[in-house]
């Protein structure tokens, strides 16, 4: 007989009367969780976590019980099954982990507070109370909060406040959803607040270490977030309120509970007066995330979290429709092309990554389904890819239908593409499922032979992978209507090349728009052809040419050497997709040189070659009249100067640093990165080390203060690098949750690399006990396989991390993270010698 490994098979609850008092005193919390359900056997098992279990009734009666703290579970028997009331009586603690209930700490005018708030996703509501913790348990539930309460203190929660009585908060009863949805807060907080045109109550909550203005911002886009998608979806928003609330510990970057939403305060809270556009996309790309969550995920929930892409892929894709309806002029697909798309053909190309459906049951699996460039960026992709073949229309329609089919219960993946199907009129989920089960992703071949074009398709593997015939359903999006509109075999031939030619007057191209989730390879003889009349070629299309190259080199299929005099031809453009791949590329050449050598300063000049022209028509400071293009690559063009060594710009970063130097936090935050870490790597000493680490730990601005991490940790002292690292476990200056940014930052640093890998190694332990339940605790292991290039470093990694690849969480990511550096100490160890030669030749 199969064991029964979901606690909702055995009791399926309908409503929770739920009583919690915490003290932040004694950071103790003790409660009592009624739960009406349906008990489908006298033996039932419900979820806890760390919690001392003081008794369990059903229906007034003390019944067996047993705690399981290996399974998380309370094991119980009952007389009877049926529908049956429990009674659990607890006591628990205040967790420091950023999970469950928890404290975030700050200070304000030197005084340290706390607020307390909640993180629930994935399993982590069993640590609040006892319940049936899994998705598909949805019930309706009734809150009631005590706490050691101050004057002044306010308390949030999922719902409306309806009264208190004898210290004790009572909300609003719940409609039906997860136990992972719900959450509350409580502090001493400020707020704005405002209202939809259909009359949702929409507030956003900080602590009051925060100016009022930096509210503002945040505000807005939730309003117009909210009315966007309730005309998108055409599907009311069905809550009273939506709140946003800025934690100042949060593990994640943001989490949509319904109805009061959690932010990391970096991604909900910023200074409209001071901060650079990338930020502000940034900033309102996670809140309109987070907003169609409340549709996507819990008005309507995965089933299991097998379907976790159903959640977080949508999301990621309606992210960029939200803000592309509400700010056109900000052009947000463009960031999508740049940030979420390569970072998904770079992880989706290793053997042994994840597909977007991926089957788990251990919790600790669980959390490690939350692989950025998979279930949001590449699930994104594949949602976008969908959209494109369907149109908004029959999307809308089949949203719609979807909504009302499953609204406050559970789908599957199947059910989405059901509904869309339908609307469509097209087999959607035959397409679909071939990007969705399988991982990897196809790269396609263009060629030439013996006078006709024909495409092929094969999996695409950057370092060893093991072919075993997978094929894709590919929308193909070529210029030529020749082509097929879903390319799904594994050769076609189109006919004639000349003839197709010149019935089409432009080169042959495909993926036009670059939406679909595949890399293309054309023969020289076609790719020759659109190099030619590159002037006809869209920047979309021109930044996906250099896309698929750098992609292309990484494999193996051509060599890094043979690209790097392509780059000149893309120099003088303005556009900001084009530029962010240029200089993607051009930052992967770093990995073939050594520091301080002939070859550094030939690269160094072959990035002065690229951005000089662009760093004089841009210079510092942004014009009048100046497009957001030029706002957005001006960054690029800067950092790339100030690595080429260009005399104009180290002169001027270093004039804007003395001149702003008495208020370093006013200098142009587009431009303000570049000024500090300019000033810290050449002229930087004891002085202004501590000076800027002070500034860091007074600061409330998120986005200074990462600027001041990129800064501080480019330091090229090993005193002041190993005086850094002291602090790497001082909470009071480096909150755990900023942690991996100081980590990274050090280990980039040719000076600090052999020290933060130290301490990784020496103190593993207490990252894992601090961290350790963080759903982002395995991209430590990712940090150090993007930097490591060497057989030394190489052996090291596999010393430390292969006795850990059977912890549960870390199985997967070790041994792709191997497999990585493998791959790429092979390709340096082979083509270092061509690509310094390659670069020498151009830079002349």
């Amino acid at each position: 007989m199969t064991e029964i490994t979901h606690s909702y098979d055995t009791f399926q609850p309908t409503h929770y009367d739920i009583f919690i008092d915490i003290n932040r005193g004694t950071k103790q919390i003790s409660g009592k969780s009624v739960i009406d359900g349906e008990a489908q056997a006298k033996d039932i098992f419900i979820q806890q976590k760390n919690m001392e279990i003081e008794s369990v009734q059903a229906d007034g009666n003390d019944v067996p019980f047993e705690v399981d703290n290996k399974k998380e579970v309370i094991n119980i028997t009952l007389p009877k099954a049926g529908e049956t009331t429990l009674a659990v009586t607890y006591k628990a603690p205040l967790t420091d982990s950023m999970m469950g209930i928890y404290p975030s700490y700050y200070e304000v005018s030197g005084e340290k507070k706390e607020l307390i708030g909640t993180q629930f996703e994935t399993t982590f509501a069993r640590q609040a109370f006892p319940s049936v913790d899994e998705p598909e348990a949805k019930a309706k539930f009734d809150l009631a909060i005590k706490f050691d309460e101050k004057p002044g203190e306010t308390i949030l929660a999922n719902m409306p406040e309806v009264r208190k009585e004898n210290g004790i908060h009572y909300f609003d009863t719940t409609v039906r959803m997860s136990t992972y949805l719900i959450a509350f807060a409580f502090g001493d907080l400020q707020s704005k607040q405002t209202t939809t045109k259909s009359g949702v109550k929409v507030g956003v909550f900080s602590t009051k270490a925060h100016e009022p203005k930096e509210l503002d911002f945040a505000l807005d886009i939730a309003k117009r977030s909210i009315e966007f998608y309730e005309d998108f979806y055409q599907t009311p928003y069905p809550l009273p309120h939506s709140w946003q609330l800025a934690l100042p510990d949060f593990s994640a970057g943001a989490m949509e509970n319904w109805g009061l939403v959690t932010y990391r305060e970096a991604y909900l809270l910023l200074d409209p007066d001071n901060t650079a556009l990338d930020t502000k996309q940034l900033v309102a790309t996670v809140i309109s995330h987070e907003l169609a969550h409340q549709w996507f995920g819990d008005l309507v929930t995965m089933k299991w979290w097998d379907d976790l892409w159903l959640n977080e892929s949508f999301a990621n894709m309606m992210e960029y429709v939200a803000i592309d309806a509400i700010e056109p002029d900000w052009n947000v697909w463009e960031l999508f092309q740049t940030t979420d798309v390569p970072a998904a053909l770079q992880r989706d190309a290793t053997d042994g990554v994840q597909s977007v459906h991926v089957n788990v049951e251990d919790p600790a699996e669980i959390d490690a389904l939350f692989d950025s460039a998979i279930v949001y960026a590449k699930g994104a992709r594949m949602l976008v890819m969908m959209r494109a073949l369907v149109g908004d229309d029959a999307l809308r329609e089949g949203l719609k239908n979807y909504f009302a089919a499953h609204k406050y219960a559970n789908a599957k993946g199947s059910d989405l593409w059901d509904a869309v199907g339908e609307a469509a009129g097209m087999d959607v989920a035959s397409i679909m499922n071939t990007w969705l089960e399988q991982p990897g992703y196809p790269i396609v071949h263009a060629r030439v032979v013996d006078g006709d074009l024909k495409i092929s398709q094969q999996q695409f593997f950057i370092g060893d992978g093991k072919e075993v015939g997978r094929q894709w359903k590919i929308p193909l999006n070529s210029n030529y209507d020749v082509a097929p509109k879903i390319f799904g075999d594994k050769e076609v031939d189109l006919g004639n090349y000349e003839e197709l030619r010149k019935s089409n007057g432009v080169p042959f191209r495909v993926n036009v728009g670059n939406n679909s989730h595949f890399i293309v390879r054309y023969d020289d003889t076609l790719m020759n052809d659109i190099m030619e009349n590159l002037d006809t070629v869209d920047s979309i299309s021109q930044m996906a040419i250099l896309q698929d190259v750098r992609l292309l080199s990484e494999s193996r299929q051509i060599s890094y050497a043979d690209v790097v005099p392509l780059l000149k031809h893309f120099a003088d453009n303005k556009s900001t997709v084009v530029n962010s791949a240029i200089y993607r590329f051009a930052y992967n050449l770093r990995k073939f040189i050594t520091p301080n050598t002939d070859e550094e300063k030939n690269l160094k000049k072959l990035y002065n070659n690229l951005s000089a022209k662009q760093l004089e028509r841009l210079g510092w400071s942004q014009k009048s009249g100046e497009t957001i293009d030029d706002q957005l690559t001006r960054p690029s063009i800067l950092n790339a100067a100030l690595y080429a060594e260009n005399p104009d710009a180290l002169k001027s970063a270093h004039e804007l640093f003395e001149n702003n130097k008495d208020n370093l936090a006013s200098l142009p935050a587009d431009i303000r990165i570049f000024v500090l870490r300019n000033e810290v790597k050449n002229y930087g000493n004891e002085v202004l080390f501590d000076n800027l680490l002070e500034q860091y730990r007074q600061s409330t601005d998120p986005s200074y203060k990462s600027d001041l991490c990129v800064a501080i940790t480019s330091t090229k002292d090993a005193r002041l690098i190993a005086k850094l690292i002291e602090k790497f476990e001082d909470a009071d200056t480096i909150k755990p949750q900023d942690l991996r940014a100081w980590f990274s930052g050090v280990l980039n640093n040719a000076d600090g690399e052999q020290a933060a890998w130290d301490w990784l190694r020496n103190d593993w332990k207490w990252l894992e006990d601090t961290v350790g339940g963080d759903m982002e605790f395995t991209t430590y292991i990712t940090v150090a396989m993007s930097v490591f290039r060497t057989p030394e470093r190489l052996k090291e990694f596999k010393a430390f991390f292969e006795p850990k690849i059977n912890t549960p969480g870390l199985t997967r990511e070790i041994s792709m993270d191997i497999s990585i550096i493998e791959s790429r100490v092979g390709l340096i160890l082979d083509e270092k010698d061509d690509v310094n030669a390659a670069i020498k030749n151009v830079v002349g």
